[in-house]
């Protein structure tokens, strides 16, 4: 028999660590190659790491909760052996993904990749209800707030997915504009400081603790993971890209009369429809009009320069239960209108469960932010570094409009934008807007 240690990996994303939210083993456990030891969260997402190692769980060498370095050991096997020593550990890289989250599989331990055991836990089992469903995705549907027995299932044998309930909970994603959303969850929890955090404290709830200064009345909340990214970001681009910020009035009865029809559209009937789609067409469109808005900021040994980008990677701002993500739909100047519906689709389902892969969150152009879902009207949205532009979406509600002479009630919202002053100027800004604006007034125009 031998010890092996396995280190925390470098899993792709060019950062140097990551916090150990949960063990899937415990001493004693026996793992083959891939299975799954523990979920990983770093600054952009959640990873499950896969065990590089046949064998036998030795010791957990990190608590839960703990952040610790790339090159950390995190936890030992026994292994046999017989069985050889693995190959040295290279740098992780996403192979797979099983059930929407980053899946880390092969550490260079050489031969095929073995598929992830099921193990008797994770068989489906059927409720008093007669629901079937595995315990990862009862506990899902608990914590996005859904009744399985409302699910409509589409597995073998009549269980219920992954995909079933995060279609049924995107009825109430974060990305719909009209209302505000109902969130199952509360996102950061405070613990009372007499007490310790409780065992499994849900995820996505920040635990708090004393704060420094010892008054009972006041508790600090560890910043790290996606609000340590976000914090960091966000400075960066406050304190470096001179911000200005453009908005408008508009009359949106139009595109709300067109999100109704191709939501009884045949064409769309297995895809969620909402106002968003016609904004992240606008936002194509316009910036295919004013590509500076579309450019980037870049500073060179030689000195700046100003990146202009031929290609549209649209952002869209998601508050999830872990924070705020900005995952961004590569190439969308490409996708025609249900295609591009589907990628929203896509993007919400995986962010919603906060398990957007670090692929989808880098290499954005443009960003989309859609404070409608809170019931804003209007903001001066941060640009999110690397690009020019944001674009911040208000809430679609009825009011008063005048129309040839008359008032009638109407659907407005405002559209408003924070622009890199030194990549584009006032009359590029408002151009911007204005055609953004006249989409969403007249969605006609996008038909060439």
């Amino acid at each position: 028999m031998s010890t092996q240690n396995f280190t925390l990996p470098d899993v792709g994303e060019g950062l140097t660590e990551a916090e150990i939210v949960a063990w899937k083993v415990a001493p004693g456990d026996t793992v083959a190659i891939n299975d799954v030891v523990c979920e990983i969260e770093t600054a952009k997402s959640l990873v499950e790491l896969p065990s590089p190692y046949a064998g036998v769980v030795g010791e957990l060498l990190v608590d839960e909760g703990a952040t610790v370095e790339v090159g950390t050991p995190i936890i030992t096997f026994v292994t046999e052996p017989a069985a050889g020593a693995p190959a040295a550990q290279a740098p992780a890289a996403p192979a797979a993904e099983e059930g929407g989250g980053s899946v880390l599989v092969g550490y260079g331990t050489g031969g095929g990749a073995t598929s992830r055991r099921k193990r008797p836990a994770e068989r489906p089992v059927r409720s008093s209800v007669g629901v079937i469903a595995k315990p990862p995705i009862r506990k899902l549907a608990r914590d996005l707030g859904v009744d399985l027995t409302t699910v409509a299932a589409t597995g073998a044998d009549g269980e219920v997915t992954r995909d079933d309930v995060m279609k049924h909970a995107s009825q109430a994603s974060v990305f719909r504009n009209i209302e505000t959303p109902e969130w199952g969850t509360v996102r950061e929890e405070t613990v009372p400081a007499p007490q310790a955090a409780p065992a499994g404290l849900a995820r996505g709830l920040t635990a708090t603790r004393p704060s420094a200064a010892g008054d009972d009345r006041t508790e600090s909340i560890p910043v790290k993971g996606v609000r340590k990214a976000t914090s960091s970001a966000m400075v960066q681009s406050a304190y470096s890209a001179p911000h200005v910020t453009v908005w408008k009035e508009i009359d949106a009865s139009r595109t709300m009369e067109l999100v109704k029809r191709l939501k009884a559209s045949p064409d769309y009937a297995d895809i969620r429809v909402s106002p968003l789609l016609i904004m992240a067409r606008a936002v194509i469109w316009a910036a295919r009009r004013t590509p500076m808005v579309n450019a980037a900021w870049i500073e060179t040994e030689a000195g700046a320069e100003i990146a202009v980008r031929h290609y549209v990677n649209l952002g869209i701002a998601a508050a999830t239960p872990r924070g705020l993500l900005v995952p961004n739909i590569k190439d969308a100047q490409d996708l025609g209108m249900k295609d591009l519906a589907r990628a929203l689709n896509r993007l919400t389902l995986t962010a919603r469960e906060g398990k957007t892969p670090p692929a989808d969150q880098q290499g954005g152009t443009i960003t989309i932010t859609n404070i409608g879902v809170f019931g804003m009207d209007a903001g001066t949205p941060i640009i999110n570094p690397g690009e020019a532009g944001i674009v911040a979406m208000g809430t679609i509600s009825q009011k008063p409009w005048v129309v040839d002479g008359e008032v009638r009630p109407r659907w407005v919202t405002t559209v408003a934008g924070s622009f890199d002053h030194r990549v584009i100027d006032g009359d590029g800004m408002s151009r911007f807007i204005a055609d953004v604006a006249s989409v969403l007034e007249e969605p006609a125009l996008l038909v060439d």
